[in-house]
């Protein structure tokens, strides 16, 4: 931690070096009493469920098809898609999130839409047509062939787009998939070398479910990996009835995991025993979850983490959960070679946040108040790759 820096940013958006302030410096201070750190990752977030945050209408399986179902659906009007994509992209800015992974709704036109707005707004992400073809209402159900075709025609438009967007395979949960569109899934994956993104051991109901939908598979991991969609670079979402044995398999073969503690205690579906997949080296980020997370604000998220590994006797501090909020976030998205740090030849993306002044007096009391003091300050200054994220383009 350096108490009065001097970073410095080359003509690309990369930080080209970052150290003390030397004597005499001509430039202005700018933000005094302000903490620069990397932007936050947010490793898994619904765009479809921005406006049904905090909807409390019961456990996973009763709230999807109370709540979310029917509000996706309305994804399939382009006018209201694109009025949600904006307040989207702005909730991830106010919050300090420069990169997401980000589950779309099963609509194509929806989809481009939330293309369309991350590029406008100049945010980095990972994102995807949610694929699923059963288990939902017809009204957000897509044929396997007609979601893969429209999958191909978002990633010839946006895979790659600025090296800051990418098209991310997501079929929704092995529930609301066939057979064949799950492999279907890996194919579009493997053939255009794509990240995976997926739900996994949410809750207890789910998982019976997807036991008696998938009977001549060992278990709900098994369901993915014999489909050829557990890999590198596979994100799972919750992961939070695993036993020892699924973790040891999520470990070798290398897969990542995003960790939802809010969205975990507000569907009552249990405690992600984080300690499990640190000791098994597995890459975690931290996702909100919206909308069954309550906040874009990944430090809340954070927070969350905190009690829920002090309700497993397995405490974390503040200062490794910010870790995972950033640099941990940038490395289970497969990007901790160019974001989550302040250094030399890293991609700035970063963040301004006001603290109090006591705040400063110690790098403990300053992870804490970055993790659990929510109203000591709001997040100032976002820049994604030396660029302030905002309305920065125009197509």
């Amino acid at each position: 931690m350096l108490a009065d820096a001097l970073l410095e940013i080359d003509p690309r958006g990369y930080i080209a070096a970052v150290g003390p302030t030397p004597p005499g410096c001509p430039l202005p201070e700018s933000r005094p009493g302000a903490v620069w750190m990397p932007g936050f990752v947010d490793a898994h977030v619904h765009f479809p469920q921005t406006r049904v945050v905090g909807s409390a209408t019961g456990p996973l399986l009763e709230w999807l098809a109370r709540t979310v179902f029917p509000e996706e659906a309305r994804f399939r009007e382009r006018a209201y898609a694109e009025a949600v994509a904006d307040e989207f992209c702005a909730a991830l800015a106010r919050a300090g999130t420069t990169t997401a992974s980000i589950f779309s709704a099963s609509d194509p036109g929806a989809t481009d839409a939330l293309f369309a707005a991350l590029d406008r707004w100049g945010l980095r992400a990972r994102a995807g047509l949610t694929l699923m073809d059963r288990g939902a209402p017809p009204t957000v159900c897509v044929p396997a062939g007609r979601a893969l075709d429209a999958a191909e025609a978002l990633i010839a438009r946006w895979h790659g787009r600025d090296d800051r967007l990418w098209f991310c395979v997501t079929p929704r949960f092995a529930l609301s998939c066939t057979p064949a569109l799950l492999a279907g899934a890996a194919a579009l994956a493997e053939r255009h070398d794509l990240w995976i993104q997926t739900h996994l051991s949410e809750n207890r109901a789910e998982i019976e479910a997807t036991r008696a939908a998938f009977p001549g598979h060992a278990d709900y991991l098994a369901v993915y990996a014999d489909h050829g969609l557990a890999g590198r670079r596979s994100l799972f979402a919750h992961c939070i009835w695993l036993d020892d044995g699924g973790w040891d398999r999520l470990a070798d073969r290398g897969c990542a995991v995003a960790h939802c503690p809010d969205s975990n205690f507000f569907l009552g579906s249990g405690q992600m025993p984080l300690a499990r997949a640190l000791e098994r080296d597995v890459r975690v980020g931290l996702g909100t979850d919206v909308g069954a997370g309550r906040s874009f604000s990944i430090p809340r998220i954070a927070a969350a983490a905190y009690d829920t590994a002090r309700l497993l006797d397995a405490p974390q501090t503040a200062e490794a959960l910010l870790w995972h909020a950033t640099a941990g976030g940038a490395a289970a998205l497969g990007l901790a070679d160019r974001i989550g740090r302040l250094e030399a030849g890293m991609e700035a993306d970063l963040v301004a946040i006001d603290v109090p002044p006591y705040a400063l007096d110690s790098p403990a009391r300053l992870f804490d108040a970055l993790v659990f003091r929510h109203d000591a300050g709001p997040v100032g200054e976002v820049y994604v790759r030396g660029r302030p994220v905002g309305r920065v383009k125009s197509r």
